[in-house]
């Protein structure tokens, strides 16, 4: 996934003190929401979160502190590069193999969120 590169702001800071890994403190600046559909099977549903993380190591991943048929990966952490645009690129298919062992032939949603309401910030 590439996302767009400009003159604007993406970022303009990243949470404090929440913990990622627990429900409390599971909000990030920016989201990307990737899913694999179980279909009737919903608990084959798989999901990787790109995330912008306030402190975790980038490349670290994480279960979801939701469901443990999503991850979290740190593709950005902490406030450098916050106040402007900035490109990723990931390899869906092999982030899926090494995170849930699945090969993916397609995607079936992305969602490009921001989201700070379990943790206030």
């Amino acid at each position: 996934m590439i996302f767009p590169g400009g003159g604007s702001r993406w970022v303009d800071g990243v949470l404090q003190g929440n913990d990622e890994k627990r429900k409390s403190g599971d909000d990030y600046p920016v989201w990307i929401y990737v899913v694999i559909s179980g279909g009737l099977f919903f608990w084959r549903t798989r999901a990787i979160n790109d995330v912008w993380s306030n402190r975790q190591p980038i490349n670290s991943h994480w279960p979801n502190a939701y469901t443990r048929r999503a991850a979290m990966v740190a593709i950005r952490s902490g406030s450098e590069q916050h106040g402007q645009w900035v490109t990723e690129k990931c390899n869906v298919r092999e982030d899926f193999r090494h995170l849930f062992g699945n090969n993916v032939d397609q995607i079936d949603a992305v969602a490009i969120m921001s989201d700070s309401d379990n943790s206030g910030g």
